[in-house]
């Protein structure tokens, strides 16, 4: 029996100009998932559009799928870095109403470049188990640190990270039934505001 092929782990930068490079490869990454969507991105073409050996491409992203997710994960943090949905409280004083909003304004940020989003959704999906080599704990993750900070006080409780780990799942599922047209955005965003609510109300 053929043994499964082994994906190896990404590296990680190691200097400023390694994480400057690391960028130039997900912004590359991004406006050709953009423009051609991700069946037609070819690994070269991004190593040629972010100036890089291919080997260096591979070496910080070991497959298409990989790359992609971290591209979402890249728009989450410059989303959620660049100010869009307002300073984070210490305490937020309506939990529910802030996450909602948080997560209604990220899916209209990531909505807002159609082929891009169809990308980072299909490499959600495309040989998940074989091409991504790193698990993680979404609470861990920018989103989740965001939606814990917007719960408050009950933010360092293990159910407070079930509640977060429950809204990712619930904003993602939304988000892609939204992408396919499944529902219209406007259905999705009632469904996230009624989700937050039942989910993130103290």
């Amino acid at each position: 029996m053929a043994r499964p092929v082994e994906v190896r782990r990404p590296a990680t930068p190691a200097s400023s100009g390694q994480a400057v490079r690391r960028v130039r490869i997900l912004r590359a990454a991004a406006e050709l998932g953009a423009r051609e969507g991700l069946a037609r991105v070819q690994m070269h073409d991004v190593a040629k559009g972010a100036g890089v050996a291919i080997a260096t491409l591979y070496r910080y992203f070991p497959s298409k799928p990989y790359l992609f997710l971290s591209v979402l994960e890249w728009h989450i943090e410059q989303f959620l870095g660049d100010g869009a949905t307002g300073p984070v409280p210490q305490e937020a004083t309506d939990p529910a109403t802030e996450v909602a909003e948080t997560l209604v304004a990220l899916s209209g940020k990531l909505l807002g470049s159609p082929l891009l989003a169809s990308a980072v959704a299909l490499s959600s999906f495309t040989e998940y188990a074989s091409a991504v080599p790193t698990r993680f704990d979404i609470v861990a993750r920018p989103l989740g640190q965001r939606l814990l900070c917007l719960l408050g006080s009950r933010a360092d409780t293990e159910t407070a990270h079930s509640r977060v780990r429950l809204l990712v799942y619930s904003w993602w599922g939304l988000f892609v039934a939204m992408l396919t047209e499944e529902i219209s955005t406007a259905e999705g965003e009632a469904a996230l505001r009624l989700a937050a609510r039942l989910i993130a109300a103290r």
